[in-house]
């Protein structure tokens, strides 16, 4: 077992029999399973480790410490939209809220369907791996004592109007309910994948670089023999000693939707389908205002969610508990007018409304290797997302919210119950909505076809040997739900073609 962190100066060379770039849903999970096959692996991470311990207490700090280059990665397009994902050990499994979503059967019907991958077979070995997962990972469904108010009063909401909805399950041991999941729970009982399968990994004779982003891979020929690139220091982000990972058998790329492309694209790595179907979670909040106090600062980050509308019109509904910092960013103003609006905070719930969006983008790289995702919603799409947001309000009301805070352009900042019809007329233009960008798809998918697909069904590259996608960067289509529990359950079955095709 080795842990090798920043290394200021000296040139770090290692060798196994596989290379997994990224640490998080992906990655840990193939590193895994690769690691319980006997083979010997090196995981290989951006961002830096940090126990719950060391997690900072304040918003800034966790995105100093946990977030991709501190949340400011955006989407090139009409409109500006942040995308939120974790760089560390772990990944954005530190940081999201531990949701766990067996994939829906319809989802292998529309994989077969339009990309030749999927199916029946598949379906039952995705499912297979996600029971052992849910054994694994403590998952429970969230426990009435540890909910909250927000997600009882939403629970509340969808049954008064007849409409689906559920109490989450998460991948959490003993829930305390400190409502901190996007922080890093600093309790440790968020079961991440680096209190689970990292430490697994190196119990079993493997290794870990981290403050290591990739720079390539290192081809010969059309064989994927390493990686190389330069240690990062996690606090200056200075450059340190380079490090080069050769690999016997393979390397397996689980650096999410928008690294895994431009890693393969800095990698000299051709095809026509890299970069492509990129697709996402588009999301709005609306915090509903009660005459009583709420508190989201007690509670599951995310406990109750619906899915009634996830095919008609498209869309899925879940309560956020935010801290004061991101529960702000949400208020209009500054100044004193900004603190009267703070005021309201105890009495407030935030509800999301996020699309099932079918537009799709395309990743590249950009100044530094940075991702540059060119991304918008269209018109259809934007409908799907205003029509979840009117239902999100229809919620508050129904539980005697006094008003909701829209945010968006062309709305006031405060819309009561019989304000409700100026929703269906108000602007659908990316620009007027505060739009968050989670739950990422594609850019390296899966399909039959290696003019349209950069890889098979079993994650290997299309031209190429001992290459292979583990994360959600395969995943052609966009679930409609978290994808977390089908990335890890996907990264399985490739992990597991692997040994059994190189065994």
């Amino acid at each position: 077992m080795t842990h090798q962190a920043f290394e200021p100066k000296q040139h770090i060379q290692w060798d196994a029999d596989y290379v997994v770039i990224g640490t998080g849903a992906g990655g840990a999970a193939a590193a895994s399973e690769l690691a319980r096959g006997g083979a010997e692996v090196v995981m290989v991470e951006a961002g830096p480790w940090r126990d719950p311990s060391d997690y900072p207490a304040s918003v800034y700090g966790s995105f100093r410490d946990l977030f991709d280059r501190w949340g400011t990665t955006v989407t090139r397009g009409k409109a500006i939209w942040p995308i939120i994902q974790g760089s560390c050990v772990g990944g954005s499994t530190v940081i999201n809220s531990a949701i766990v979503v067996r994939t829906p059967g319809d989802i292998f019907d529309q994989w077969q369907r339009e990309h030749g991958v999927g199916g029946d077979v598949l379906a039952e070995r995705v499912w297979a791996h996600q029971d052992r997962i849910e054994e694994e990972l403590f998952v429970e469904t969230t426990r009435p004592d540890r909910l909250g108010r927000s997600s009882e009063l939403a629970a509340a909401a969808a049954q008064k109007m007849g409409i689906e909805g559920h109490l989450m399950r998460r991948s959490v041991k003993d829930c305390l309910g400190s409502a901190g999941c996007l922080q890093g729970c600093r309790h440790g009982k968020k079961q991440s994948t680096n209190l689970q399968w990292v430490p697994e990994v190196l119990a079993r004779g493997g290794s870990i670089l981290s403050c290591a982003p990739v720079q390539r891979i290192v081809m010969e020929g059309r064989r994927a023999a390493g990686v190389e690139g330069r240690f990062r220091h996690p606090r200056s982000r200075r450059k340190g000693g380079c490090f080069t990972v050769r690999a016997r058998k393979g390397v397996l790329v689980a650096a999410s939707s928008t690294h895994t492309p431009c890693i393969l694209q800095r990698s000299g790595i051709k095809s026509s389908a890299l970069g492509y179907g990129f697709r996402a979670h588009p999301g709005c909040a609306i915090p509903g205002v009660y005459p009583d106090p709420v508190g989201m600062d007690f509670g599951a980050t995310q406990g109750w969610a619906s899915v009634e509308f996830r095919k008609t019109p498209g869309y899925k509904l879940e309560t956020l508990n935010l801290p004061l910092e991101l529960a702000a960013v949400r208020l209009k103003g500054g100044g004193s007018a900004l603190m009267e609006r703070i005021e309201e905070l105890p009495r407030m719930g935030v509800w999301v409304a996020a699309c099932r969006a079918n537009s799709s983008g395309r990743v590249t790289n950009s100044f530094g290797g940075r991702p540059a995702v060119h991304y918008i919603m269209d018109q259809a799409d934007m409908h799907r997302l205003r029509d979840g947001l009117k239902k999100t309000a229809e919620l508050h009301f129904e539980m005697g919210a006094t008003h909701v805070l829209p945010g968006i352009q062309g709305l006031p900042y405060k819309l009561t119950a019989d304000e409700l019809h100026r929703f269906d007329s108000v602007s659908t233009s990316p620009k007027a909505y505060t739009v968050i960008i989670s739950h990422l798809f594609g850019g390296a998918v899966m399909g039959a076809d290696p003019k349209t697909s950069f890889c098979d069904g079993s994650g290997k590259a299309y031209g190429y040997d001992g290459l292979y996608i583990a994360d959600a960067a395969l995943l052609p289509t966009n679930l409609g739900v978290n994808p977390q529990h089908t990335i890890m359950a996907m990264a399985r079955v490739v992990a597991e073609d692997i040994l059994e095709h190189n065994s």
